[in-house]
């Protein structure tokens, strides 16, 4: 499952995220979202777990919590259009 992880922190990274995740199953990846034009997080990332039920455990405990002083906006990712 793709799991979208709004309002990070802008000092989040990767490793951070992914070790969120972690405590609820297999992590494939997790990446923060960059801009590109100023290199700083946008404030946004995704992780992909490969056990749904893992990954629906980790957005039901996850969602509306605080992370590093902000509170984390967790859902299933919508496909790309």
């Amino acid at each position: 499952m793709n799991i979208y992880v709004g309002n990070l922190p802008y000092s989040t990274t990767d490793n951070e995220l992914e070790a969120a995740f972690a405590e609820y199953g297999s992590v494939d990846s997790a990446k923060v979202i960059i801009d590109r034009a100023t290199g700083r997080s946008r404030g946004f990332g995704f992780v992909e777990m490969p056990d749904d039920g893992a990954a629906q455990q980790a957005i039901e405990a996850l969602n509306n919590k605080d992370f590093d002083g902000r509170t984390l906006n967790v859902n299933e990712a919508r496909p790309r259009r």
